[in-house]
């Protein structure tokens, strides 16, 4: 099966907001078996909406809509639905009840006329039920095509998704099975990788594709298989995964279905009741941000200290002037003793440090732009490398940031494995 993604929004088109909308849509239907051929985002235009509709017709079965269900005058979805399928809108009186209810216990206040027009929907639709808010998903099928307008609102549209689209697409429709496998490579760039298993890229059945994933520091290498029969699928990704394992095993870190390498850190550091805290200089708290985007992070990250200023690690940290005097505030002595200050400050088992100059000009330090100096304090004692990624500003961070994870992860497995 194959599914189209729109978004609905002159917001989008002028960047006031990002479309995560699509991402989470495309993955919920790659779970189901669906394939997702396109991704869209057009104007609130009528005429743009029906001309993207009629392109979609019978291209694909399925197409998800998002935006414009608002109770505005701008908010034209509904209005372009019933003109491009020949119906009108009626009041649902279930909706209506909803939102009543749903303003009342919310604002403390009525409904208003404007709010209680939610409830119009196109006669041919059936409606889904929006439990957390005032829009309705609606489902309108023509010819081979399945048309799901569901709100833009993100937290409105993932419920309609897991609560109501998802299963009935899976009770309406035979899908194909789709599934992933990723791997986690650490330490080489994406030409690298591509090179060392050419040969066993070039011996993989038809029913499985290989796409590579680079980002700074790190490569993921996804396999994915299509089929019927879902247990030759299992059975055909598990015995390449393990000839590619046979290959670059010094590299490869883990493996993956969804999860980046923060949350299977999280994951590795919650079941074996590890704590981390981080000290960061150059990389500005984003090790502190990405590690708290895991729910439940609170189990094993204590804190961080964001000692960006050279006074801040003195003061704050408690690393001597002296040691920064004699060995510059961009070394390995310095993030070394910033990794084991705030180790003891927050009384954690493992701490990163991070000290560096990420440019664009070499700051209090006389280092090299690009070099960052990463240590990690374990129960054991001080593991401190010194690297340069170069340029840009932007690189240097968020390799600085991949890094230092891929190290603390490789090391707590050296102690728990």
């Amino acid at each position: 099966m194959k599914a189209a993604v729109v978004t609905i929004g002159d917001e989008i088109l002028i960047g006031q907001i990002v479309d995560t909308n699509s991402g989470f849509i495309a993955k919920s239907l790659d779970k189901i078996g669906i394939e997702t051929r396109e991704m869209l985002s057009i104007s609130d235009d009528k005429q743009h909406i029906l001309d993207t509709f009629a392109s979609l017709q019978n291209k694909v079965e399925v197409v998800l809509i998002t935006g414009g269900l608002g109770p505005t005058k701008d908010d034209i979805t509904k209005h372009t639905l019933c003109e491009y399928f020949g119906d009108t809108l009626v009041r649902n009186a279930e909706v209506e009840l909803h939102v009543i209810a749903l303003i009342e216990r919310a604002l403390g206040k009525s409904a208003s006329q404007i709010n209680k027009d939610q409830a119009l929907v196109p006669s041919k639709c059936t409606v889904l039920h929006n439990q957390v808010g005032t829009a309705p998903g609606m489902w309108i099928k023509k010819e081979n095509t399945v048309f799901i307008s569901l709100p833009g609102v993100p937290y409105e549209m993932k419920y309609l998704i897991e609560n109501q689209v998802i299963p009935k697409l899976v009770h309406e429709y035979q899908r194909p099975y789709i599934l992933h496998k990723t791997i986690l490579t650490y330490g080489q760039g994406e030409s690298h990788v591509a090179e060392r298993i050419e040969a066993w890229e070039n011996q993989l059945p038809e029913c499985i594709k290989l796409a590579y994933l680079p980002s700074p520091g790190r490569v993921r290498l996804r396999l994915t298989a299509r089929g019927k029969d879902k247990q030759l699928l299992e059975e055909a990704i598990a015995a390449n995964v393990k000839s590619l394992d046979m290959i670059i095993h010094d590299i490869i870190v883990g493996f993956e279905e969804e999860d980046t390498i923060e949350v299977v850190l999280g994951r590795i550091l919650k079941n074996n009741q590890l704590t981390l805290a981080t000290a960061e200089s150059c990389t500005g708290g984003k090790i502190a941000q990405l590690l708290t985007s895991v729910p439940g992070a609170s189990a094993y990250f204590k804190g961080s200290v964001v000692s960006y200023a050279t006074e801040a690690k003195i003061n704050v940290l408690g690393v001597s002037k002296e040691l920064i005097d004699a060995c510059t505030v961009v070394s390995k002595e310095v993030a070394s003793a910033m990794a084991m200050n705030v180790q003891k400050m927050m009384q954690t088992d493992y701490a990163i440090a991070t000290t560096g100059n990420a440019g664009p000009t070499k700051g209090e330090a006389d280092a090299e732009v690009g070099t960052v100096c990463i240590a990690l304090a374990t129960p054991k004692g001080i593991v401190v490398e010194e690297f340069n990624f170069g340029q840009p500003r932007e690189k240097v961070i968020d390799r600085a940031v991949i890094k230092s994870l891929e190290m603390l992860q490789k090391e707590i497995l050296k102690n728990v494995l």
